[in-house]
């Protein structure tokens, strides 16, 4: 079975290894990986950067898949369904998992990162992990996890139509929290450093419904700072979303929300984040962190994007199968290639 393994920081590399067993457990299900996607958190662990990550390490969470099999009381997939994977493994037992909270259970493993992931041609998962459709092809399947953690942090900041929202970051996360803030009613801003990523943020958003003007990172405090509060109105917005993952721009964030309203960290940085009490305290802001999705995320992102409310085709810019990855993989990394999404092909 091809197989992609990160042995070390910057090291990937292919190799053969021995396909799952096909005794199946029962609650389980055997998939064929047609589609990884990679994302932030991959290039993390690439660069060695990236929290709750050990070497070696199969990467690939964002999985377009298709059943080849399932174990008994599977009841809800047939072999030939197309699914994406929900790569959440939680334990169901701790407080969080009791509370339905299983996106942040106190023993969560991801696929990719905790443990083995999906950059190889088969695997078994939980069987109640896999959501079919009969509409969405591998391509769509594959994205809709990075879609679905920026549902979920639309939902965690319960965004309310009217509101002002600030998304700081326009990759892929900060993407998917912009189109679900908009489709929910709200104001959106986006900033970004990157002109060309604003200058796509505004292209694709207008393509779901959502379109947006945006404020340029580049220019001074001051200057930043006056076209956000021209954008609102003469007002600071009520809810900023950072999705950066940047220690810095996390701590800027504070200082960007309204009084009374609302800051979510969406991104993950291996760093220690400071504020100034007095102006927290001013401001009486709500702090919160969004981490992962839950399934009624995937459900309603499988349901944008099979009515063609959210288009995330425009995102794949770069492609390859899965022997070339170990060649090009550095390249995503560069800032200059332009990536926004990198597919990895293995159909």
């Amino acid at each position: 079975m091809r197989t992609l393994i990160l042995e070390k920081p910057g090291e990937l590399r292919a190799t053969t290894t021995v396909p799952p067993s096909s005794e199946l457990p029962p609650g389980m299900a055997r998939v064929e990986v047609h589609r990884v996607g990679v994302c932030g958190t991959d290039f993390h662990a690439w660069r060695g950067r990236q929290p709750f990550f050990t070497y070696p390490r199969i990467l690939g969470h964002e999985l377009g898949v298709v059943v080849a099999a399932v174990g008994d009381g599977v009841t809800h997939l047939s072999a030939g369904d197309r699914c994406a994977v929900e790569p959440y493994l939680f334990c169901g037992r701790c407080d969080a998992c009791r509370r339905g909270r299983g996106n942040c259970c106190e023993r969560l493993q991801v696929l990719g990162v905790h443990v083995d992931g999906g950059m190889r041609e088969q695997l078994v998962v939980p069987a109640d992990r896999l959501h079919p459709s009969t509409m969405l092809d591998s391509d769509q399947l594959a994205l809709v996890e990075t879609l679905s953690i920026g549902a979920h942090a639309v939902r965690r900041a319960a965004i309310q139509r009217g509101e002002s929202v600030l998304i700081i970051g326009a990759g892929p996360i900060g993407l998917s929290a912009a189109a679900f803030a908009r489709l929910s009613g709200a104001q959106v801003l986006i900033l970004d450093v990157s002109e060309n990523r604003l200058r796509f943020a505004r292209d694709w958003l207008d393509t779901c419904g959502a379109g947006l003007a945006e404020a340029s990172a580049n220019a001074d405090d001051n200057g930043r700072d006056d076209a956000i509060r021209s954008h609102f109105s003469g007002n600071l917005p009520v809810v900023v979303m950072d999705a950066t993952g940047n220690a810095a721009s996390m701590e800027r964030a504070f200082f960007l929300t309204a009084h009374g309203g609302r800051l979510v960290f969406v991104g993950l940085v291996q760093a220690d984040i400071s504020f100034h009490d007095p102006e927290l305290h001013r401001r009486e802001l709500t702090l919160l962190a969004s981490r992962n999705a839950q399934a009624k995320d995937f459900a309603r992102v499988m349901q944008a994007l099979e009515s063609g409310t959210v288009d995330v085709k425009p995102w794949i810019t770069h492609r390859a199968p899965l022997s070339d990855v170990p060649s090009v993989f550095e390249t995503w990394t560069r800032g200059e290639t332009g990536v926004v999404k990198a597919i990895i092909q293995l159909d």
